[in-house]
């Protein structure tokens, strides 16, 4: 075999290779996508009510306000953690997901002595097949609310 013989089956070898990689995914990055909702008070500052990455949705932490984002829904930790939760349910519906769809959450409370009470209501919207969660006591929540939830979705 003679020098461009060898380049040929080279070249070949790697334009099938190249192929193989676009055609599996390798080569295409995923595409950043801002949603949002207006089914939920709107983002207050530079952020986004939620970014898609592939198949994975990030929801920025959802508060207890009103559909204006102007006064907080509740008062008890209870009240507060349904009105979150209820959000939250409004952003993924808005993607066409549902409770089933989390697979983790952060929980940022203003008091942990209350986690029992919020525990409580968290289970009645993750009845099975809970998603992953971390729950930390923060020293101060934004609009003094007692707390934000934060979630990582999934696309089916």
């Amino acid at each position: 075999m003679d020098i461009r013989s060898n380049l040929r089956r080279v070249a070949l070898a790697c334009g099938v290779a190249a192929a193989v990689a676009t055609l599996a995914g390798c080569a295409a990055p995923h595409k950043r996508d801002v949603l949002s909702t207006t089914q939920i008070y709107p983002a207050i500052g530079p952020y986004s009510q939620m970014v898609a990455h592939g198949n994975t949705i990030y929801f920025s932490g959802v508060l207890p306000l009103n559909a204006q984002g102007t006064a907080i829904q509740g008062t008890t930790i209870e009240e507060q953690t349904r009105a979150v939760l209820d959000h939250i349910g409004a952003k993924l519906k808005s993607q066409g997901l549902g409770y089933e769809d989390v697979l983790s959450t952060s929980v940022f409370m203003k008091d942990l002595n209350e986690f029992a009470a919020m525990n409580k209501v968290y289970g009645e919207y993750f009845k099975t097949g809970a998603p992953a969660r971390a729950t930390v006591e923060v020293a101060r929540l934004p609009r003094d609310v007692k707390i934000e939830i934060s979630a990582i979705v999934g696309r089916r």
